[in-house]
């Protein structure tokens, strides 16, 4: 049976980019921006989830560690499509160069991420080979097998604990081959994409929960994203299941529930932004902060007993 040596604590998934930056562009939250950031949610928060062993993820070690800060990261690689997926909506086709490219780019991410992981083994507890790469909506597709590749190769290269980070529908089968290989599993629930209301909101999400640790009761599971959105344009979620009061009910209710359980779970999360899915303003994928991008409190960070 494996174990997960990790003292529970609140988490948070972390990405500081701001108006006018995103990775996408290369433009990247500044050390005093990340500072301000750390020093936000430093006290309430144990561990965060940085996405990208990039730029940004290197501004918030160096402040981590400067400043002397109480966190733990999870640290990521963004691994980018290998094969083409057309049942992604929004495009997941590229050219056979651009596919080529992307997996150099892969080996040389993962290659970055050992090196990261072992410069700063003190921060990092944690590794994860991924990100919703495997999921059949996905745009950056990558094969399983592949996936493992990786997995072994930073296990091998690193002392930390590895994961893969996926929605919870591709650990019930297509995953299956990867649990051997890493140390726990992390899953991704988000009832509100899939049209439940805050009434089934955290049943839905305890079931994601179950039905993935019972199929493999021997490996600790651990949700990596879980949250909820406060606007939405109406695509993909309808705009009567989200506000800042829906949202703070769903996050009391997890953090509740993952405290009683000890299941570790990063809430999506802590900042708004704005670079996120199409130009439109009400765009869903820009409102899961717990924080608007100007860094002012949400509702649920409003009480006391939250702040």
């Amino acid at each position: 049976m494996k174990t997960l040596n990790i003292p529970y604590g609140k988490a948070i998934c972390y990405s500081g980019y701001r108006d006018g930056q995103s990775p996408d562009t290369g433009i990247h939250p500044s050390y005093d921006e990340v500072k301000e950031d750390l020093l936000m949610l430093h006290g309430h928060w144990q561990y965060l989830r940085v996405y990208h062993c990039d730029q940004h993820a290197e501004t918030v070690l160096k402040v981590i560690k400067k400043e002397n800060l109480d966190f733990k990261v999870m640290m990521g690689v963004y691994i980018v499509a290998e094969v083409n997926n057309p049942n992604c909506p929004w495009g997941g086709v590229y050219s056979d160069d651009i596919l080529k490219a992307n997996k150099t780019q892969n080996s040389d991410s993962v290659n970055a991420l050992i090196d990261m992981a072992n410069r700063y083994p003190e921060i990092i507890f944690s590794l994860s080979a991924g990100n919703e790469a495997a999921v059949d909506w996905t745009d950056h597709m990558v094969p399983v097998t592949k996936i493992i590749e990786y997995v072994d190769r930073i296990k091998k290269g690193t002392k930390q604990p590895v994961t893969f980070c996926e929605n919870y529908v591709p650990w019930l089968d297509k995953l299956e081959p990867l649990v051997n290989h890493i140390d726990f599993i992390s899953i991704h629930t988000y009832p509100v994409w899939e049209y439940k209301g805050i009434d089934e909101g955290l049943s839905y999400t305890k079931q994601n929960y179950n039905d993935v640790q019972n199929l493999y009761p021997n490996v600790p599971v651990v949700i990596t994203e879980a949250g909820w959105a406060t606007n939405s344009n109406g695509r993909g979620i309808e705009p009567h299941n989200v506000s800042e009061a829906i949202q703070k009910r769903y996050v009391n209710e997890l953090t509740s529930w993952c405290d009683a359980k000890q299941i570790m779970t990063f809430v999506f999360e802590a900042f708004d932004e704005n670079w996120k899915g199409s130009p439109e303003p009400l765009e869903p994928e820009k409102h899961w902060g717990l924080y608007r991008v100007n860094r002012q409190p949400k509702l649920v960070l409003q009480n006391p007993e939250n702040a």
